[in-house]
């Protein structure tokens, strides 16, 4: 059985799942497939040309207390970062590019921490690079495989299907054709795949 987690690099509450997800799932008889993908198409389609939460103030307001008190209550670090949404673009290529890798996992967490815990942009290159070499990774061939015109492509194709299936927000997790959305239904999706996997 497979759980897909679709997360935004730019989404406050993916940071929550994918720091959570791989340590929730280590002895379950569950396959984690890492979905990155692009809200930001999908936003324009629905006739924003931004974050829900900057376009609400109001829902924005209460979105950045939420995060401080989820983040007290996962004991995760938590900084407000200085731009949002930040562009995730690079950051969603390198991972793309590096989804067969075993460290793929601990680089997403380590570029939502900066990002999270330390207010860094990782839209820049630098943090990017820090992150990959916090994991003994060398960051230039990874830097140049983001700009690969099929990694681009791969990514193009992950967000379009995620607007097929359905995917509107993020972190949004797939067991089969099941859907569930947000970081407070990562517990639900995991005991759904747990029984499809009993069946």
């Amino acid at each position: 059985m497979k759980l897909e987690i679709w997360f935004e690099f730019a989404s406050t509450y993916s940071y929550l799942t994918v720091s959570r997800a791989e340590a929730m799932l280590r002895d379950a008889q569950i396959e984690l497939v890492w979905r990155p993908f692009l809200l930001g198409p999908i936003f324009r389609d629905h006739g924003m040309d931004t974050s829900p939460f900057v376009l609400d103030p109001v829902k924005g307001r209460y979105m950045w207390r939420d995060m401080e008190r989820r983040c007290e209550k996962y004991g995760l670090p938590f900084k407000r970062p200085g731009i949002f949404p930040v562009n995730g673009l690079k950051a969603a290529r390198i991972m793309t590019a590096a989804l067969d890798e075993p460290w793929c996992g601990a680089f997403a967490r380590s570029v939502f921490t900066a990002q999270f815990a330390r207010a860094a942009d990782i839209s820049n290159e630098h943090v990017l690079s820090v992150a990959l070499e916090g994991h003994g990774v060398s960051p230039e061939p990874w830097l140049e495989r983001a700009q690969d015109p099929e990694t681009k492509e791969a990514l193009r194709a992950t967000t379009e299907r995620a607007q097929s299936i359905g995917i509107f927000g993020a972190p949004s997790m797939l067991v089969g054709d099941e859907l569930f959305w947000g970081d407070d239904r990562l517990e639900d999706a995991i005991t759904f795949a747990c029984s499809e996997c009993r069946q």
